[in-house]
């Protein structure tokens, strides 16, 4: 099983991250919405440990399901936090707690975004060979 780390950087308009693969090699970007106090479908999810599953949403199609009842965040409930993903966005206001991946760093309607998140979502996919992996979260 690979594990993977995110390095989180904290901004008002959205936590923008760097994915690093299992030797420590920067993998992608990503972005999520800004801390918000763990806020369901508001805030970023807290920092610790993750299974992280594949997982095919009625939404957003093949993605990744983050898992970690010890934070309050499982895939189905009942819990704090649920359907957490990994999925294709671009800009912070496009998620609600969830993480969306990129290849770069960019602007998208004068937004702060990630780019090429569809591509990064498929670069991941293949990268964990569409099975569970862990994902630590920490500040950069």
């Amino acid at each position: 099983m690979k594990t993977l780390t995110l390095h989180r950087n904290y901004f008002p308009h959205g936590t923008f991250s760097i994915l690093c693969a299992e030797n420590g090699n920067p993998m992608l970007k990503t972005v999520e919405r800004e801390w918000a106090n763990n806020t369901p479908n508001i805030s970023c999810i807290p920092e610790g440990v993750y299974d992280v599953t594949p997982h095919d949403s009625p939404r957003f199609g093949k993605c990744l399901a983050l898992s970690a009842p010890s934070l309050g965040v499982t895939i189905y409930g009942p819990s704090l936090r649920t359907h957490c993903l990994i999925h294709a966005a671009n800009k912070p206001s496009q998620l609600q707690g969830c993480i969306a991946p990129g290849l770069d760093f960019g602007v998208v309607d004068n937004e702060w975004a990630v780019l090429s998140s569809r591509d990064a979502l498929l670069e991941l996919m293949n990268y964990i060979d569409h099975k569970p992996a862990k994902l630590i979260i920490r500040k950069a």
